[in-house]
């Protein structure tokens, strides 16, 4: 491979801030929930490279024919690659597709088979765009292949309107979007450097503190995380995702708080039966605490059960299958409210909106 850019490079990232940024010099673009990538093609050489520099063309068979069919000859693309179901982004079903079996790959690339969704272009033919404002390499991207893509491959609608890129805000988040990428049109690409802004939603959820997992670097002492749980309609409290950041000297204090709840705590615990024979990367993983998953290899997912008596309020961006999509993060302890009063009702339903037509507004 002989291009302008080579592998591997790292991706351009972005800060997190708390509103779309005001002023002129801006181009806005839905924030996707996938797996980053930055995809080379020396005309018959194809490599999809991932956030981490590692090749994923193994794992995502299905896009390599169309890249090398409807891509220019020559060229560095950013994009994100990601799985819809019923018109919805699923980020669960892109992690299952890291499988180390060729046989399980092709079988689930024919069952939910992935696409890629464009947003900048690092160089085409002898060119290196790299120091090109992005204003400039968004417009060669459209020449490129604006109009031009058949799924599974798309462009991402961009938007110099702030209006415009607020109702994306609101409206995208129902087809699984993460909320709203801010890029200076006159940037230049910079690899792993937060140039980039990002808008994320941020809500507010009571949850039951059921387990702990103690921290990588301090079992024993101190705190990892809390595993938080929701009850359902059936009154059956389920495993929904964990809560941390917190500092040094708070994972140690939490130990010593949460001591009188590990006494007795897996007697009646809702969690028992997982506690003591945790399920295989066969069953539904984001549901149990302690899986092994086929992404967490190496990773002690070990827990301690708590009485589930405690009640914590968390910050999330939005959930996904019954489950935080992210890490929550720790707001206060909530003394004055019941465990059976922390139930799913108490979450914000976005209602659905259609990939076809986000795809389409990037045409």
């Amino acid at each position: 491979m002989n291009l302008p850019v080579n592998p591997p490079v790292l991706p351009m990232l972005a800060n997190r801030v708390d509103e779309l940024p005001p002023g002129e010099g801006w181009i806005f673009e839905p924030k996707w929930d996938g797996f980053r990538t930055l995809i080379f093609r020396d005309r018959d050489e194809l490599f999809i490279q991932s956030r981490d520099e590692k090749p994923l063309e193994r794992y995502f068979p299905e896009l390599v024919t169309p890249l090398k069919t409807q891509l220019p000859e020559r060229c560095v693309v950013d994009g994100e690659i990601v799985i819809a179901r019923d018109g919805c982004l699923d980020f669960e079903a892109l992690q299952l597709r890291l499988h180390p079996a060729a046989s399980r790959v092709k079988l689930l690339a024919g069952q939910i088979p992935a696409s890629v969704v464009f947003f900048d272009l690092l160089c085409e033919g002898d060119r290196d765009l790299c120091k090109t404002p992005f204003r400039e390499r968004r417009a060669v991207l459209e020449s490129l292949v604006g109009g031009r893509l058949t799924p599974p491959l798309h462009l991402t609608p961009a938007t110099r309107d702030r209006a415009v890129a607020a109702d994306w805000f609101s409206r995208f988040e129902g087809a699984g979007l993460d909320g709203v990428i801010a890029k200076v049109e006159h940037g230049t690409y910079e690899p792993n450097k937060r140039v980039m802004l990002k808008v994320k939603h941020e809500r507010e959820c009571d949850c039951v503190v059921a387990g702990f997992r103690w921290h990588k670097n301090g079992k024993g002492t101190a705190l990892g995380s809390l595993l938080l749980g929701l009850f359902n309609d059936d009154g059956n409290l389920e495993h929904v995702g964990v809560c941390a950041s917190f500092t040094a000297a708070k994972r140690r204090d939490l130990i010593a708080f949460l001591e009188p709840y590990r006494e007795n705590a897996l007697e009646g615990h809702p969690w028992r039966a997982w506690a003591e024979a945790p399920s295989d990367e066969e069953t539904a993983v984001h549901r149990r605490p302690g899986s092994i998953s086929r992404w967490s290899q190496g990773k002690d997912l070990s827990w301690e059960a708590l009485r589930p008596e405690l009640v914590v309020e968390v910050a999330y961006d939005h959930m996904q299958g019954g489950r935080f999509r992210h890490t929550a993060q720790f707001r206060r302890w909530r003394s004055d409210k019941r465990p059976r009063d922390c139930t799913f009702a108490q979450l914000e339903v976005v209602p659905p909106h259609e990939l076809s037509q986000i795809f389409a507004a990037g045409r």
